[in-house]
C-alpha cells in the first residue's frame, strides 16, 4: 500500500509543477504561494474533520508540535523557494534539482535518525545526483 500512495505522491507532485508553473504567469509567486497554501489549509482541515480524528489534537505530545512546527516552516521555504524558482526557470529544469531533495533526505536520515545507508543507496544518490545533473545542464 505505501508504494501505491508514495506512487500517487509522485504523480500529483508532477501535476503540482505543471498547474503551477501555467497558474504563476502573471501572478508574484509570494502570492501564488500563499494562495496554493490555503487550498492546502482547507483540504488538511476537511481530512481531518471527513476522518473524525479533530479530537486527537490534544493528545499530541510537545515534541510533536514542535517538530511538526518545524516540518511546516521547512515546507513553507521549501515552497517559496520552489514557486519563485518555477516562475523564472523551465519546469524540466527545476523540478529535477527540487528531487535531489531525496538524496538529501538519504543523507539526513541516515545523519540524524540512524537509517541504513548501503551500498544500494549510495548508488541510488549518485544516479540521482548524475541523472539531475544531465537533465539541467
Amino acid at each position: 500500500m505505501w508504494f501505491i500512495l508514495a506512487l500517487l505522491s509522485a504523480v500529483f507532485a508532477a501535476l503540482t509543477s505543471i498547474l503551477a508553473k501555467v497558474g504563476i504567469d502573471g501572478v508574484n509567486s509570494n502570492l501564488a504561494t500563499a494562495i496554493r497554501t490555503v487550498v492546502v489549509v482547507i483540504m488538511a482541515w476537511g481530512m481531518v474533520f471527513i476522518t473524525n480524528v479533530q479530537h486527537t489534537i490534544s493528545s499530541i505530545s510537545t515534541k510533536s508540535w514542535i517538530f511538526l512546527i518545524l516540518s511546516g516552516l521547512a515546507t513553507g521555504a521549501s515552497w517559496l523557494c520552489y514557486y519563485k524558482a518555477l516562475q523564472v526557470g523551465e519546469a524540466s529544469k527545476v523540478v529535477p534539482v527540487d528531487k535531489l531533495s531525496v538524496v538529501i533526505t538519504l543523507v539526513l536520515a541516515f545523519v540524524f535518525l540512524g537509517e541504513k545507508f548501503t551500498a544500494k543507496s549510495l548508488i541510488g544518490c549518485l544516479l540521482i545526483t548524475a541523472g539531475t545533473l544531465i537533465m539541467v545542464l
